[in-house]
């Protein structure tokens, strides 16, 4: 069932370094949701396969002394959801990785695999882009740190240099203080299926509730990577709170986007979806961040 050449276990994170740097072809293993059922397609015929899977340092959610949340790469979906941190501060995030297929899925796929496997529809991606969230790499080199739109580099391929894992994800503070979000999913199914189209708003309202200070709109596939339409966010900041802004904002991300045919949706419905979803999403941040509309 699995045409397998080698597997390698790392118990440490300088040793997962060493493996890869020893053997360059083989793929990195955590949960295995998504590189086992590739295998057992044949797609991967005569892998060699590094195991993380036991590094449990990179598992979990904290927060560092400057406030900066740090989510680490082995965390399960599942523990994502229920991690307090995430539920005070994040709690979009918990939204959107509870969509990822099912509960046994949830519970053995990684943050780490979701944004390493460079997919566009990858139910994590739009939120960790809408809130200018870092990766953090560890190589032979030491720790590097990168914004997450730079880590993508096209469909399915992501910055990862020579020897390098994936360690962590970083959410700065002054990218979740005061800010409230949504995540909506669209797909042929409710569940058990990959994102038609993924939307991820968030929103920072002033003081009194009135004037949207800073707004984020993040999608996965409505382009080869997961993407920012700035045209909207720059629409919506500093005005009043407002349904008529809701709907400049949402007409706004047709600027920035640029979806694709295929079998699952034409390019006219994805785009239609995407001003509808950014709407809806953008209205549901404001009443959650106090606003009345």
């Amino acid at each position: 069932m699995y045409d397998l050449k080698a597997l390698y276990q790392a118990g440490t994170v300088a040793e997962a370094v060493a493996l890869r740097l020893a053997h360059p072809e083989a793929h990195i293993i955590a949960g295995g949701s998504d590189v086992l059922v590739q295998m057992r397609e044949g797609k991967r015929a005569g892998v060699e396969l590094i195991s993380i899977q036991g590094l449990d340092e990179l598992r979990g959610v904290s927060m560092e002394a400057d406030g900066t949340l740090r989510i680490g790469s082995l965390t399960s979906f599942s523990h994502i959801t229920r991690d307090p941190l995430i539920r005070k501060h994040l709690n979009v995030l918990g939204e959107a990785v509870d969509q990822v297929g099912g509960p046994q899925i949830r519970n053995i796929g990684t943050i780490g695999g979701n944004t390493c496997n460079g997919v566009t529809s990858a139910d994590s991606a739009s939120t960790l882009f809408a809130y200018d969230a870092i990766v953090e790499l560890t190589g032979p080199d030491g720790v590097r740190r990168q914004p997450i739109g730079e880590f993508y580099i096209k469909a399915g391929k992501v910055d990862l240099r020579e020897g390098e894992i994936q360690t962590a994800i970083l959410i700065p503070k002054d990218s979740y203080e005061r800010t409230f979000g949504h995540y909506i999913k669209y797909a042929m199914r409710n569940a058990m299926d990959i994102a038609t189209l993924g939307t991820s708003v968030n929103v920072r309202l002033s003081a009194d509730k009135k004037t949207v200070e800073r707004a984020r709109v993040a999608f996965g596939v409505a382009g080869p990577v997961p993407l920012r339409a700035e045209t909207a966010e720059q629409a919506a900041a500093g005005q009043p709170v407002s349904l008529q802004l809701a709907e400049t904002f949402a007409q706004a991300v047709k600027a920035d986007i640029n979806p694709r045919d295929s079998w699952r949706a034409a390019k006219d419905f994805r785009m239609h979806i995407a001003v509808e979803s950014a709407k809806r999403a953008f209205l549901e941040s404001v009443k959650l961040a106090g606003g009345v509309l």
